[in-house]
């Protein structure tokens, strides 16, 4: 076992004794890997979506913050990524990984959610909402990634998550953060592996051939309760994203550009991000 599987093991391990239960589930010929948590709140079920290079391990921190106000909180791992074995589903691995997670929403959760999506996972949750709205009953996106900023800028984005050297992944993990902790930085280096898996390469490769992004009208179009949650502090994503999502997103949308939030805010301020979603739902009457 290498180190980064000993310590997603580690953190499976810690969660399982806190009462998380970690399960394998079938889904459209897929094993997927996610956690469940089930809540004392009143709140709908939270679904929590990874992005790209991520893992439902990544969310590990916001869980039981959630479960007071969530009935059920659950967070999957994509094909190829944290405990769930690889399969990219043929040449367009982005609409595979998709079909996965519409699958899991329909198949595991069983009704509509909130559903909440960090980077990758934020793009897929959009199109999710847009495409089977009985699926979401309120939409989070944390740092979405998916924003038609040009591709010469999307391309620089995924440049610089193909990482080589050390220097490269120390590089990326400052981007990552509002100020990235230091056993981080220890870690720094990790990153080559979780970049170079055959899932994040395939959904690099694609994102970069296809050059599909989210359309206005999509946004515009979303019915549901939406929160943006943007960070001050976000240096991966460039800053013409954040013009995209308040121009395109429809009117009723709760647009939060929160300081010292970086890419990833669920790992860096995991306790800022669940006030951000409880007060989202409070507000909405979720």
């Amino acid at each position: 076992m290498d180190l980064i599987s000993g310590l997603q093991e580690v953190t499976r391990r810690m969660l399982v004794a806190r009462g998380v239960r970690s399960d394998m589930v079938e889904v459209g010929g897929q094993r997927l890997h996610h956690y469940e948590l089930k809540g004392s709140g009143k709140g709908p079920t939270i679904v929590l979506v990874h992005g790209l290079g991520g893992t439902a391990n990544g969310f590990a921190r916001v869980f039981f913050g959630l479960a007071k106000r969530f009935e059920r909180v659950l967070a999957v791992d994509l094909p190829g990524h944290g405990f769930s074995p690889e399969y990219c589903l043929g040449p367009t691995c982005v609409r595979g990984q998709y079909g996965m997670l519409v699958e899991y929403l329909r198949k595991v959760v069983g009704g509509p959610s909130f559903v909440v999506g960090n980077s990758l996972g934020g793009a897929m949750s959009v199109q999710l909402a847009a495409e089977h709205p009985e699926l979401v009953r309120a939409l989070g996106l944390v740092a979405p990634a998916g924003a038609d900023v040009g591709h010469e800028l999307i391309r620089e984005v995924l440049e610089s998550m193909d990482v080589r050297t050390a220097e490269q992944s120390r590089a990326l993990t400052k981007r990552l953060f509002h100020r990235p902790p230091w056993v981080m930085m220890l870690f720094a280096d990790m990153l080559r592996g979780i970049y170079s898996t055959p899932a994040v390469r395939a959904l690099s490769a694609d994102a970069l051939a296809t050059g599909e992004y989210l359309k206005p009208e999509v946004l515009k179009g979303l019915p549901m309760p939406v929160l943006f949650v943007w960070g001050g502090s976000e240096k991966l994503l460039p800053h013409q994203s954040l013009d995209f999502f308040r121009s395109h997103l429809p009117a009723h949308a709760r647009v939060r550009v929160v300081e010292r939030f970086g890419h990833i805010p669920q790992v860096e301020r995991p306790d800022e991000l669940v006030s951000e979603l409880i007060q989202f739902a409070d507000a909405t009457g979720l």
